[in-house]
Parts: structure tokens; sequence; C-alpha cells
């Protein structure tokens, strides 16, 4: 009689390998959470973009559209992950989150839908005020405010959702998710030196503490809180080179674009769309961040900010102070630098007034009571995102 031999069948080598596929992908919702902050986040530069070069001329233009898109992407796939989690018959997804409302699912989904919900409030809010107040005098009119906080949360929501997901990951997997939360951090800190373009995006006032100043608020927040949480090593430096790119990429994609002004009076005549201008040279002071937090290890938190605090400002003004300079030069007026792009509302006659230096604080008192100040937020920014980068370390639902 005849031996028979098992020979395992294909289908079962597939279902072998299932649990190491999954265990090395990315959940659907973070890479959902990413699309929707990167969406938002060109969104917003293509808006400031417009309204530079082309001026509002309603409110489904493709850069409000790209915003709305982020909106309702977080909101749709947070809606279906909070649902799914609160009637799974399985107890694995209810264990790993938290309940509000009697409803259940990651913290961070909560929160992010809560920054779609503002996101999607401000539209029609933001519609009705420039039908009855005409156009805005300045950024933070008050649907703005509400579009800005929902933006904001929407990514706070989003990198905790990643963060969260990281933490209990382990090997490909956890490593895939901190390039993830890496790449979510840099478009933090772009929307972050959008939202205060009107000082770090002014050439002219890099010889002024306020430039500096914003900076220090801005910038270790975000390097150093997200950096901490990702457990890197030079997260910082990283988040602040995908940052320059991406700002690059934006200053030399957009004038690719055709454009035309449909507001008036146009002293410019505008032919493309119109760049933000050269990114923050952050990178430096990113470096030193780094440094600092591998340096001094043993050392208290307290004692790495300040240190760490003093060495990003120090860093950046010798870096970003003489290449100021430059940025007035002749050989900075062209596509890489973008020195020589105006608005549709600059006349010829005032071009010359964004090659000159002006004096935020008008007396060397005045100026050097700045940069204390500046010293004193880059410290507390430093010491606020470590906070911050050791919560979400603790972060597993």
């Amino acid at each position: 009689m005849a031996e028979s031999i098992r020979v395992p069948a294909p289908g079962s080598l597939a279902i072998e390998e299932l649990p190491s596929i999954r265990v090395g992908a990315v959940p659907w919702y973070v890479w959902s959470a990413a699309a929707a902050v990167t969406s938002t986040t060109v969104g917003l530069y293509w808006d400031i973009s417009w309204h530079i070069g082309i001026g509002r001329d309603t409110f489904w233009t493709p850069a409000h559209v790209a915003i709305q898109i982020g909106a309702v992407l977080t909101g749709l796939s947070c809606a279906y992950l909070i649902l799914h989690t609160t009637l799974a018959s399985d107890n694995t997804p209810r264990e790993s989150s938290v309940k509000i409302w009697g409803l259940r699912g990651p913290l961070g989904a909560f929160i992010a839908a809560w920054g779609g919900l503002c996101m999607l409030t401000s539209a029609p809010f933001d519609n009705w005020w420039h039908e009855s107040f005409g156009l805005d005098v300045m950024i933070l009119s008050p649907p703005h405010v509400v579009l800005l906080v929902g933006i904001f949360v929407m990514g706070v929501g989003g990198l905790i959702l990643t963060t969260g997901e990281m933490n209990l990951a382990s090997g490909e997997r956890r490593e895939k998710l901190r390039r993830l939360l890496l790449y979510s951090g840099s478009l933090l800190l772009c929307l972050l030196f959008m939202l205060g373009l009107e000082y770090i995006g002014d050439q002219t006032l890099m010889h002024s503490a306020i430039y500096y100043r914003v900076l220090g608020m801005a910038a270790p927040l975000v390097l150093v809180g997200i950096g901490r949480a990702s457990r890197g090593r030079w997260a910082a430096t990283k988040m602040a080179t995908i940052y320059t790119a991406l700002w690059l990429a934006g200053n030399w994609v957009f004038p690719l674009f055709p454009a035309q002004a449909k507001l008036g009076p146009v002293f410019t005549p505008i032919t493309h769309m119109i760049p933000l201008g050269f990114p923050v040279l952050v990178i430096p002071g990113a470096v030193v961040l780094d440094l600092v937090v591998d340096r001094l290890a043993g050392k208290s938190d307290t004692w790495k900010a300040a240190v760490g605090g003093a060495g990003f400002l120090a860093v950046s003004l010798a870096v970003n102070w003489p290449f100021a300079y430059f940025l007035m030069l002749p050989m900075a007026r062209n596509w890489v630098f973008a020195m020589n792009e105006f608005g549709y509302d600059v006349a010829p006659s005032q071009y010359h007034l964004a090659w000159q230096f002006r004096a935020y604080e008008p007396t060397r008192v005045e100026f050097w009571a700045g940069m204390l100040i500046a010293l004193a937020a880059t410290v507390i920014s430093m010491r606020i995102g470590m906070l911050w980068g050791d919560w979400m370390r603790r972060v597993r639902r």
C-alpha cells in the first residue's frame, strides 16, 4: 500500500505569512491622518499664495478645497474608527482606547475629529464673514482663528494617533511609524511658520528681536517635543531638514503655475503663483538641540532646556543674521531665493523696501530687551516641548 505524503497547500502558506505582514504594516487610519495634514498644509500654503497674487474671488478656490479635504478626510476616518471600536465585538481594540460620551476610540482620533469639525465649521463662517464685511484686513479674523485652531488640533490629534501606535509597535513597524511621525512633525512646523509668516517670513525683520522671538517660541516646541516622542537619534535635525525640503518645493513648484490678479487695484502684473519666500534656516539650531539632548543625557531637563534654548538662539542668530545681508543683494533676486516676488497690491516704487532692514524695535534698549525675551521664550518652548514629548511617550490609547 502506497504511503500518503501530506503536502501543505499554498493557501496555508499565505495564511501563515499574514501575521508577519500585519506586523510590518502601518494602520490605514495613521496614513489617513498623515494625508489629511498634508492636504491641509499644502492648501494653506496655496491659500496664502493665492491671496498674495490673485486675491480672494470665491470660497471654492482650489486652495480652500484642499484645506477642507483634510478636514473631511479626518472626520470620516476618525468617525469610522471610533464607531468601529465602540461596536467591535472583540475586546482587543476596546482595551487600547478611551471612552468619551459613551463612545470608544483612540485618544488621537477624538482630538483629530474635533479639529476637523472646527475646520468644517469655519468654512460657512468665513464665507458669511466675507459677504458681510468684505476682504480681511488681517490674517487673524474670527473665522480664520476657528480654522487655525481646527488645523492645529487636527494635526496634534494625528500626531497622538501615530505616537500611540508607535508606542505599541516594534521592529520594522515601529520604524515606519517613527518616520511618519517625523514627517507629520515637519508639517506642523510648516503650519506654525505660516502662522508667524508676518514676522519670520519677512526678511526685513531678520535684524530685529521679534524675528528670533517668534522663531524661538515655535521651533523648539515642535522639534524637541516630537523628537523626544520619536525616541530616535537626530530627530530634530531630520524634521528641520524635511521642513526645509518641503518649503523649498513649494517655493520652486508654485511659480510654475500661471496666475492672474482678480482684485484691484493691480500695481504689479501677476503671471504666476507667488512663493512665500526662502525657508527659515532652522537646521543649524536643530543640530544644536539634538547635540544638547544627547550630550547632556544625564542632566536634568531644566538644565537641558536652558543650555539647548540658549544654544538654539545663539546659532540661529549667528546663521540668520549674516544670511539676511545676502537676501538684500541683487544676486538673491531670482527663482532660487524668491527675493524678486511681489503681490499684486505692491507698487514698483515700493520694491526697494523689501531689500532694506527695518527696525521693529526703535532703540537698542528695546532690541536687547526683545532678545532677552526671545531667550526666555526659546528656553520655555524647549522645556514645554520636553514635557509634551514625555507625555506622548506614555500614550498607549
